[in-house]
C-alpha cells in the first residue's frame, strides 16, 4: 500500500517522503530506503516497492529536494539549496533513517540507493554505515577526480551567470554522450532502458529528464569530489555487506570499467569484507526498470535476506 508523508528537515526544507507497508503486518522482515537518482522522482520506484513489500520490507523513499513532491512546483525542479546542496541531500537520508529508527525501533535498515542515488547513498556510509545492515548500489557512475575537477570550474562558471539559470551547457557536456552508443536513436532517453514503454513515460513526464541549475551541477562535483575521496570512502565500516549492481551497457558506469573500478576500490582500498558485483549483459542504465529487472529484483531480494 503506497502512502507518503512529510517531514522538516534541519534547514527547514519540507522533504516529501513516499511509504509502501506489506499488506500482511505481522511478518515484516525489515526496512529498505530507496534513494532516487537525479532528474526523476522516487514515485518510479512504486515497482520494485511492491516486491519488495510481498517479501516482507517496508520500503520508504524521499523526493529529493529539486525534485517531484519536494521541490513542489516545475519551476523549482533542479535546484537543491542556496549552499551546500549535495551535501543536503545527503543530511536528508541521514534524517529520515533517524525518524524510521525512532518508528520502527526494532526493524533492519538497508539502503538502495541508484545513480545520484548511489553516490548519496556512499555519502551517507561515510558517516552513517553503522545504521543499516547493508547497502546496494545499482547504476553507480564513478568518475575520476580530474574529470570532477574540471565539472565544478565549468559549472562554476555558468553558476556566475546565475545560481538558477538552467545549464543545457552542463547538461550536454555531462550526458551528451550516453546516447551515442544506442543509434539509432528513437528518444533521447534510449541510454536509460531497453524498456521502450518507460522510456516514453519518462519521456513524458515534466519531473524526468529537466536540465538542471548551474548551482545544481557545481554542488554535484563539489559533493562527489568529497565523496569520492579515498580518505573519505574509507570511512565505510569494514563488515558492512555491500551489494553493487548494473548494466555492462551503462554509459554511466563506462560500461561496467567505472563500476568494476568502484568494486575494486571498496574491496582492495577500503578493505570492505563483504563487497559484491554483478553485472547484466546488455542491460542499461536503469536496470531496476530493464526488460530483465524481475531478475535484478530477485537477486536484490536474495541478498538482502541473507543479513536478515
Amino acid at each position: 500500500m503506497e502512502e507518503g508523508f512529510t517531514f522538516t528537515a534541519s534547514d527547514g526544507q519540507e522533504i516529501y517522503v513516499y511509504q509502501w507497508h506489506p499488506a500482511d503486518s505481522s511478518k515484516i522482515k525489515g526496512m529498505v530506503q530507496i534513494v532516487h537518482g537525479m532528474a526523476e522522482h522516487a514515485a518510479r520506484y512504486a515497482y520494485v516497492a511492491d516486491k519488495l513489500c510481498n517479501h516482507g520490507y517496508r520500503v520508504f523513499a524521499t523526493d529529493h529536494r529539486g525534485h517531484g513532491k519536494t521541490a513542489g512546483t516545475e519551476e523549482r525542479v533542479g535546484y537543491l539549496a542556496d549552499q551546500d546542496g549535495f551535501q543536503w541531500l545527503v543530511q536528508d537520508e541521514i534524517e529520515l533513517t533517524a525518524l524510521l529508527k525512532e518508528k520502527y525501533p526494532k526493524l533492519p535498515l538497508l539502503i538502495l540507493g541508484h545513480s545520484m542515488g548511489s553516490i548519496i547513498v556512499q555519502g551517507y556510509l561515510q558517516s552513517h554505515s553503522h545504521e543499516v545492515v547493508g547497502a546496494i548500489l545499482t547504476g553507480c557512475p564513478y568518475p575520476d577526480r580530474l574529470s570532477l575537477k574540471v565539472v565544478k570550474f565549468l559549472a562554476n562558471q555558468e553558476m556566475n551567470k546565475g545560481r538558477m539559470m538552467r545549464s543545457e551547457f552542463m547538461d550536454k557536456l555531462l550526458f551528451g554522450n550516453f546516447n551515442r552508443a544506442f543509434k539509432p536513436n528513437r528518444t533521447g532517453y534510449d541510454w536509460l532502458t531497453r524498456d521502450n514503454n518507460i522510456v516514453d513515460q519518462y519521456a513524458a513526464d515534466p519531473y524526468c529528464g529537466f536540465i538542471c541549475t548551474s548551482a545544481f551541477y557545481f554542488d554535484f562535483a563539489v559533493g562527489m569530489l568529497k565523496i569520492f575521496d579515498s580518505d573519505n570512502m574509507k570511512k565505510v565500516k569494514k563488515d558492512l555487506p555491500l551489494y553493487i549492481l548494473a548494466g555492462d551497457m551503462d554509459p554511466a558506469g563506462s560500461k561496467g570499467k567505472r563500476v568494476k573500478k568502484l568494486f575494486q576500490t571498496y574491496q582492495n582500498k577500503c578493505q570492505i569484507k563483504d563487497v559484491k558485483l554483478k553485472l547484466y549483459p546488455d542491460a542499461r542504465h536503469e536496470i531496476l526498470n530493464e526488460i530483465n529487472k524481475d531478475e535484478v529484483i530477485l537477486d536484490i531480494l536474495a541478498w538482502i535476506d541473507t543479513y536478515n
